[in-house]
């Protein structure tokens, strides 16, 4: 089997056990980090076990299990932030507090790049479509690569769960909407890492999910 194009590996932080992802190109072993919340040194000693260079971070929202280090580590390491959407920067603004509130090291900051429907985000040479999913949080983004099927959906859709949507600027219908008319769409054999929790694919979601499955949401 030839090496595939795109790998990637989980990295728990926090503890509300957030599944930062270590998305690397194999030819060039340049990897980006997926919402570094926490455990800065927990991600850094995954990259070196993986043997790929952290060249970027890319952020699906701004809460702060998925954004509290992201600033430290990309100053720690020179490199650009890219994400989330805009309309998170209220989240991103308030790390600091939600940090001292829920025990986790958060610095507030503004990304490199804000990211928005239609946008790519690349690394080496992976280049992987953006696509606003709001609902969770107003400014959730997802990040997909269609070669390899694969996509980072942060907290919009877990196995056999939603994200919640009781915290400010989250909306469960907005979500669903998110779900049916931005993920759905990519296909079936999709196979993602969700913010938290075990992968699973859009297709095993859309028969089992009871939030947003097919048999659900016809109901």
């Amino acid at each position: 089997m030839t090496n595939p194009p795109l790998r990637a590996a989980i990295v728990p932080v926090t503890p509300l056990q957030q599944n930062c992802t270590l998305i690397w190109c194999t030819a060039t072993m340049k990897a980006a980090v997926v919402d570094p919340g926490g455990d800065m040194a927990r991600i850094r000693a995954a990259a070196d076990q993986a043997g790929v260079t952290i060249d970027r971070i890319w952020l699906t929202h701004g809460h702060i299990d998925h954004a509290g280090e992201a600033k430290p580590l990309a100053d720690a390491l020179g490199v650009p932030i890219e994400g989330p959407h805009e309309a998170d920067r209220f989240w991103l603004a308030r790390l600091d507090d939600d940090g001292r509130n829920w025990g986790i090291n958060g610095v507030q900051f503004e990304p490199d790049r804000w990211l928005k429907e239609g946008d790519t985000v690349s690394v080496g040479e992976l280049t992987l479509d953006v696509y606003e999913t709001p609902g969770h949080t107003q400014g959730h983004v997802i990040f997909h690569h269609a070669p390899s099927n694969f996509a980072q959906v942060g907290d919009v859709l877990f196995q056999g769960s939603v994200g919640r949507t009781d915290l400010p600027g989250g909306d469960h219908a907005t979500l669903v909407r998110s779900v049916v008319d931005k993920l759905w769409p990519l296909g079936d054999d999709i196979a993602f890492i969700p913010g938290h929790g075990q992968p699973s694919t859009f297709g095993h979601e859309r028969r089992h999910n009871p939030f947003v499955s097919d048999a659900a949401l016809a109901g």
